[in-house]
């Protein structure tokens, strides 16, 4: 069964399209971190202030190199011993649409530590959006049943809910990394 849905969720991707699927931590909505008209939708969709960026969800460390300027040595050591789901915001992004990189150039990665997610990484081969399936100013949910039922009509596709789907109801820690490797705890 997962090998189908996985097939249904990258053809919505390749597609431009909207997701509706489970992460490592909450339901998030997810598209191309690659296209442009894909995020401009989701914000769209959330009612989201176009000033407040999302995070991207990548396969491992080889991949995030390729979406940021720089790789702080800090961020190898943070990801290395992580216990919980991480999301690093780093300094600089690059082979990013402008839409998703905050105004102060950073973008927000994290590489999930779910079977789903990595699979779906790798096919896909490019990062994923990932920002919580609920509208601007909503609480994030806990569950596929706390998603409001509006939006998720308004996806292309939704990933069923499944068992094996269950993430920690909770986001991510949050960490910044400067360049000189500075760390500040955003969300803990």
């Amino acid at each position: 069964m997962e090998n189908i849905i996985i097939e249904q969720a990258l053809q919505v991707l390749q597609m431009g399209g909207i997701l509706l699927y489970p992460t490592d931590t909450i339901w998030g909505l997810g598209c191309d971190a690659t296209n442009a008209i894909a995020i401009e939708k989701i914000y769209s969709i959330k009612k989201r202030d176009a000033g407040k960026s999302m995070l991207i969800l990548c396969l491992d460390m080889k991949q995030v190199k390729n979406y940021v300027v720089s790789f702080p040595k800090a961020a190898e050591e943070l990801l290395y011993h992580a216990q919980c789901p991480t999301t690093i915001i780093y300094p600089q992004a690059c082979n990013l649409p402008d839409i998703l990189v905050a105004n102060d150039g950073s973008i927000g990665i994290r590489i999930p530590d779910m079977e789903f997610c990595s699979q779906l990484l790798r096919r896909f081969g490019k990062p994923i959006v990932s920002t919580s399936a609920n509208f601007s100013g909503m609480p994030s949910p806990t569950s596929y049943n706390d998603i409001s039922p509006k939006l998720k009509e308004m996806v292309d596709y939704a990933v069923p809910n499944l068992p094996e789907f269950a993430g920690s109801a909770t986001g991510s820690r949050i960490l910044k990394v400067e360049a000189a490797g500075n760390i500040t705890t955003i969300r803990n």
